[in-house]
C-alpha cells in the first residue's frame, strides 16, 4: 500500500483519544479492587471509547483507498452497514488501476448504475446471486454472482476459520489491485481486503 501513514491532524487526533483510552484502563484497574459495585457500566465506556477510535481510522483509510477509483462510496458503506444490520453476507470487489475480469468466473453482466438498494436486493437471501461476488467498475455494477478465487493460507496460517466470503476476498486481492468489503452472514462484522491482507471495518453485531 501506498501513503498509509496518517495525516498530522488525523494522528494527532488519535494520539489523544489512545491517550484518554489509556488513562481510563489504568483508573479501572485501580478500581477493579476497591469497588464494591457492578463496573460494567465503566467496561461499557471503554468499549464505546475504543469503537470510535477504531471507526474514524476506518472511515480515513476506506476514503484513501476507495474514493480515487468511484464516487459512490458512501453509497457502498451505506449499504454495507445495512446489510451488516440484517446480517446478509456480501462481497463486493472495487476495481482500481488493473482489469480482474479474468480472474473471476461464472459472472452474470449487469451493467447497472450503482445503488445501495440494488446491492441489498442482490444480496438478500435466496437470490440466486447472493452467494457470488459483485464486480464494481466507477459507478456501475458490472457483473453479480462472481466466483472469486480463494487460497488456503492467511499469514502463514490455513484459513480454515475464516469462511468462504473471506477467503474469497482475500484471494481476490492476492492476485489483484482491487479493494474488496465482505459482510459476514454470521456476525454482521464489515471488513475489507486490499493486498492479501483482511482488515475490520466494523465489529460484528453478535
Amino acid at each position: 500500500m501506498t501513503n498509509e501513514r496518517l495525516p498530522s491532524d488525523i494522528s494527532r487526533e488519535m494520539e489523544v483519544q489512545l491517550e484518554h483510552l489509556q488513562n481510563n484502563i489504568a483508573k479501572l484497574q485501580l478500581s477493579v479492587k476497591e469497588k464494591d459495585c457492578c463496573i460494567l457500566h465503566e467496561f461499557e465506556e471503554l468499549n464505546k471509547l475504543f469503537k470510535h477510535i477504531h471507526n474514524r481510522t476506518a472511515t480515513y483509510y476506506l476514503q484513501l483507498y476507495l474514493e480515487p477509483y468511484t464516487e459512490f462510496m458512501d453509497t457502498l458503506t451505506t449499504a454495507c452497514q445495512q446489510l451488516s444490520e440484517k446480517r446478509h453476507g456480501a462481497l463486493i470487489a472495487v476495481k482500481r488501476e488493473n482489469p480482474i475480469e479474468s480472474l473471476v468466473h461464472s459472472g452474470i453482466p449487469l451493467h447497472a448504475k450503482l445503488s445501495s438498494s440494488l446491492l441489498e436486493a442482490v444480496f438478500y437471501p435466496g437470490n440466486p446471486l447472493h452467494d457470488g461476488g459483485i464486480i464494481i467498475e466507477k459507478d456501475t455494477i458490472i457483473s453479480a454472482g462472481n466466483i472469486f478465487p480463494t487460497s488456503l493460507y492467511y499469514n502463514g496460517k490455513e484459513k480454515e476459520k475464516l469462511g468462504t466470503r473471506h477467503r474469497a476476498a482475500i484471494g481476490l486481492s492476492e492476485v489483484s489491485d482491487a479493494m474488496i468489503l465482505v459482510v459476514s452472514e454470521e456476525t454482521g462484522r464489515i471488513s475489507f481486503a486490499l493486498e492479501g491482507n483482511l482488515y475490520p471495518i466494523q465489529p460484528g453485531l453478535s
